[in-house]
């Protein structure tokens, strides 16, 4: 099996909407960050990475997956990830880890925030319990 790294934030974390998608396929897991931001969609965020479209430096905290083939495939789906110069809803790029360099790999990110607010927090999880207890 081919081992991929992804670095997923939002939806695709443990216990959150749509990580039924990914929970079969996952083989290891470590916590994260990669520089960035994060904009509110309504009931997942986007990422949105550093010094584009006026964000400036930040962090997002998530997690690093190791996946195989299907396991991406099945991202690529969700994302509506095409490939690479076709059109996509998420582009998916291949990103450092800010605190360990070693680790990279894949992450989906939009180009700009797309008109949606930059949320303060530099954690999904977090600012959804915050956003859900209003």
């Amino acid at each position: 099996m081919a081992k991929i790294s992804v670095f997923i934030y939002g939806s695709l974390l443990p216990g959150h909407s749509n990580h039924h998608v990914i929970a079969s396929h996952i083989t290891a897991f470590e916590p994260g960050e990669i520089e960035g931001c994060l904009v509110d969609v309504g009931p997942y965020p986007a990422a949105v990475r550093s010094g584009r479209n006026g964000t400036g430096a930040g962090r997002i905290r998530g997690g690093w997956i190791i996946i195989g083939r299907e396991g991406l495939a099945a991202m690529d789906a969700l994302e509506e990830f095409s490939g690479i110069e076709e059109m996509n809803d998420y582009d998916r790029v291949w990103v450092s880890d800010r605190t360990n360099p070693a680790m990279e790999g894949w992450v989906y990110v939009w180009e700009s925030s797309r008109g949606f607010p930059t949320i303060p927090d530099d954690n999904w999880p977090d600012y959804w319990a915050r956003k859900n207890r209003r």
